[in-house]
């Protein structure tokens, strides 16, 4: 038998010829209306195709030796910027001295005065050389050690150093009265000059991914590894009624969402539409909850504590690579990183955190906290005014990872099924529509 005529025996397709098809007006509808029906249904599919669904999955950190980004922007409209001290403390307990920060001092103007911007400082970590002095010159530390971080070992020659050097032997400050250096400086002077001002701390501090905790209290600081303690004189002495009311503008730990990826999956893929995306679990907000909000008082000695519990959260967007993303993060060192992108991977993935926080508060006059509904609660006349943020990292991680709702081929096939499935209900519609016509026909003719 001819190879031909085989394969003409595995025809599943018979055709007939053109003298026996008969075509008729229904015929011709069903045709049209079966074709509309087939693009609408194949651009359902393929906006389904498109749509970009994000699957949230919960694993275990196992990274080790990384850093974490803090950012911040807090106002404190009744604590001038000359007494507020911003320490950021690891597990251990020690100072982070050596933290890579980009943290300013902003001074407000009094409250009664519109609470604006006076003033931009960066905030005074790194002491600098006392200027305009002889390069000889090794001023008196006034019966205290010289700070192991002062310009000129062994020498105090800024009233920074000697108040430095007064706080680590734990002994009070003052306004350095008759203190060569803080009056060549003006010290005291900036103190009255400053009293009835706010400051606003903003800028971002790059610290090791552990548990530690960083605030903001008055007076200078100084921790040998058992105790750390303030200087509060300054604080307590002032004829000014100093609190720590404060207003938290934004704090985050590390990089915020782009505001398009926020745009996108805030309203659950509605405003999504150009690339279908939805299912957005988490945005902005709830990454950081504090966000905008404040906590007031009209006494002196009061404590506001925040404990954080921050979880590492993964953005990884369509078509992220992850040898390059990863290589690209672990490879790098965090010192050639700016400050403020750290986090920031190729083709916008993000490495950040999410946190979750509750919040106490106290009378450092200690008594029942029977106001706050806690009767049973008995506070200890102890502890140091401020704002204390203290957080833990878990040992868990969620990665959001966007998606394609379903795969090209899954695509394809949708397509033929739409196509062949319209096509034999049409065609099921056609014939019944061509055969009723027929016995209608036929039983008028009887």
């Amino acid at each position: 038998m001819p190879v031909k005529s085989r394969f003409t025996r595995l025809d599943a397709f018979s055709k007939t010829v053109e003298d026996a098809r008969i075509r008729t007006t229904s015929g011709g509808i069903v045709t049209i209306t079966s074709l509309l029906v087939i693009l609408w249904l194949i651009w359902g599919e393929w906006a389904d195709y498109r749509r970009i669904q994000v699957h949230p999955e919960l694993v275990v950190d196992k990274s080790r030796g990384e850093k974490m980004e803090i950012h911040m922007n807090i106002s404190f409209p009744r604590m001038p910027c000359s007494l507020l001290t911003l320490d950021v403390m690891d597990v251990s307990g020690e100072v982070q001295a050596g933290v890579m920060h980009g943290v300013n001092k902003v001074r407000l103007a009094p409250q009664s005065q519109g609470g604006q911007a006076l003033e931009k400082n960066t905030f005074d970590i790194a002491k600098t050389e006392a200027p305009h002095m002889d390069p000889e010159y090794c001023g008196n530390c006034y019966g205290a050690p010289a700070p192991p971080n002062a310009a000129k070992q062994g020498c105090c020659n800024t009233c920074a150093d000697v108040r430095d050097a007064y706080a680590q032997v734990s002994w009070s400050f003052g306004r350095g009265d008759n203190v060569e250096q803080c009056e060549r400086e003006h010290y005291g002077e900036q103190l009255d000059q400053q009293r009835k001002e706010g400051c606003r701390i903003e800028g971002d501090i790059r610290v090791n991914k552990v548990v530690g905790n960083f605030h903001f209290a008055p007076g200078n600081s100084f921790s040998d590894g058992i105790r750390h303690v303030h200087d509060l004189q300054n604080f307590f002495m002032s004829p000014e009624a100093h609190t720590f009311t404060h207003h938290i503008h934004h704090l985050r730990f590390g990089p915020q969402l782009n505001e398009d990826i926020v745009a996108r999956f805030a309203d659950g893929g509605k405003g999504g539409a150009s690339r279908g995306v939805s299912d957005m679990s988490w945005t902005n907000n709830h990454l950081s909850p504090l966000d905008d909000s404040e906590q007031s008082t009209d006494e002196r000695g009061y404590n506001y504590m925040y404990f954080v519990k921050v979880v590492g959260t993964t953005y990884l967007p369509l078509g992220w690579d992850s040898n390059s993303i990863w290589n690209a993060l672990d490879n790098t060192p965090h010192e050639l990183i700016e400050l403020g992108k750290y986090g920031q991977g190729p083709k916008g993935s993000v490495e950040t955190h999410q946190y979750s926080v509750t919040s106490h508060k106290r009378s450092l006059m200690g008594g029942s906290d029977a106001e706050e509904g806690h009767r049973e609660r008995i506070h200890a006349s102890v502890g140091i005014p401020g704002v204390f943020f203290s957080y833990d990292i878990s040992p868990m991680k969620v990665i959001n990872r966007e998606k394609r709702s379903k795969t090209l081929s899954a695509f394809l096939a949708g397509v033929c099924a739409i196509i062949g499935g319209t096509l034999t209900v049409a065609a099921a519609v056609d014939r019944g529509l061509y055969e009723g016509g027929r016995r209608i026909k036929k039983s008028h003719d009887r």
